[in-house]
């Protein structure tokens, strides 16, 4: 990143700095990039260091209130991961449908099975989350034909509470989860909103691997009651040997949603941002949590 910037960083002083060696800090700084999807707990390391606004390049935070020392702005990466994270979900959610998997195993083994599989025109969505990630999601599943259901926290206008989701769930034919993890979303999809599914029926999560009850989850596939496209597991990463790995039915990208070559283009104007409001003393971007918050 600094490579990248360095033509427009003009006076700005700019050093890399790995979280969590013995390096030792080149602080003070007023600005601090965390590495892509560094987990939250390394945030603790920052105890201590003259650090006044960390810019995360992850669009999730939880985790996070969790283990940032008291005195740090912290912001996230909004605007940067929603559009490839949607691309991602309605690539997810063709493979699945269409019998990518199968097909690219049969290829491997020189086999030619054609097999009629569904197709995603005239099906049920149910799709849970509107926010950046969902309003993408949403935008990309238009031109399908789809009769979208969509599902918030709270009902407002075309858009269904998620305390509805049990009695909207037995009829969709897709159901993508694309919320935040939060102490209210996780495991959101338990086992009876898994029960409520219809047979066949196809889960995709690009969200967070805790919302979903793993153990349920595996309850499911293993019946062969339903299929399930996966970007983000629990665990994660997905062990060695963990049944998730073998289990009929499922497609698991290990955790892609964001990353493609459009990142960088667009991080880099996040933090070129944040440095030119931090120099004309104007609020930061994306704020998640503020240096003085309560829970610090």
């Amino acid at each position: 990143m600094r490579t990248r910037l360095a033509p427009q960083l003009g006076d700005t002083a700019a050093t890399v700095w790995t979280l969590g060696t013995d390096a030792p800090f080149p602080g003070p700084a007023d600005l601090l990039v965390l590495p892509y999807m560094i987990p939250a707990a390394e945030l603790g390391r920052l105890n201590g260091l003259p650090v006044a606004l960390v810019q995360s390049q992850t669009l999730g935070y939880d985790g996070v209130a969790e283990h940032l020392p008291a005195g740090i702005t912290y912001c996230n990466a909004l605007e940067v991961h929603e559009s490839s994270t949607a691309e991602l979900a309605l690539a997810l959610t063709l493979a699945a449908l269409r019998g990518i998997p199968a097909a690219v195993r049969d290829a491997a083994e020189g086999r030619w099975a054609h097999r009629r599989r569904p197709g995603l025109a005239g099906k049920r969505v149910v799709l849970v989350g509107v926010g950046g990630v969902g309003a993408e999601i949403s935008r990309r599943l238009e031109p399908f034909g789809v009769e979208l259901v969509r599902v918030a926290r709270t009902a407002r206008a075309d858009v269904h509470g998620i305390d509805e989701l049990p009695a909207l769930l037995p009829d969709a034919d897709v159901a993508i989860v694309a919320v935040p993890l939060t102490a209210e979303t996780r495991h959101l999809v338990d086992a009876r909103l898994l029960a409520a599914l219809p047979d066949g029926a196809l889960l995709v999560n690009v969200s967070r691997g805790e919302i979903v009850d793993t153990d349920a989850l595996l309850g499911e596939l293993t019946r062969g009651r339903i299929v399930a496209a996966l970007d983000v597991t629990d665990p994660e990463p997905l062990p060695p040997g963990h049944p998730l790995w073998t289990a009929p039915g499922v497609l698991i990208t290990p955790h892609l949603g964001g990353d493609t070559d459009a990142m960088d283009a667009r991080i880099d104007r996040v933090v070129l941002e944040q440095l030119r409001r931090l120099r004309a003393g104007e609020p930061p971007l994306n704020l998640v949590f503020d240096a003085d918050r309560a829970d610090a």
